[in-house]
């Protein structure tokens, strides 16, 4: 018999929200409303992990963005680009406001 591998908890980490004059000097796009940095987080917030399911008040936009090194890391693996093991940055794909957060193994 096949037995379940391991899954580790994942702690995720609001580093930084980013308004649209941060990001571009100039627009490339105009839109309907003025845009400030994302109001569904907060910068330091923090999210655990435990299951493999998105938290419950998160972006889904977000969470199908981030969700791959999510799952790498909650199944033990890291990625080579890293020095630090259990570990990843991403980003959201909002372009003019985007979210950057840090994906930790706990």
């Amino acid at each position: 018999m096949i037995g379940m591998a391991k899954r580790h908890r994942i702690k995720i980490t609001v580093l930084k929200r980013l308004s649209p004059s941060e990001v571009f000097e100039k627009s490339p796009v105009t839109p309907i409303h003025p845009l400030e940095a994302c109001k569904l987080f907060r910068d330091d917030q923090e999210f655990i992990i435990e299951d493999g399911k998105m938290p419950e008040g998160f972006c889904s936009g977000a969470w199908h963005t981030i969700y791959s090194n999510v799952r790498t890391l909650a199944f033990g693996g890291d990625l080579p680009w890293y020095k630090e093991k259990g570990v990843a940055v991403n980003c959201c794909t909002d372009g003019l406001r985007p979210v950057i957060f840090k994906l930790e193994r706990v």
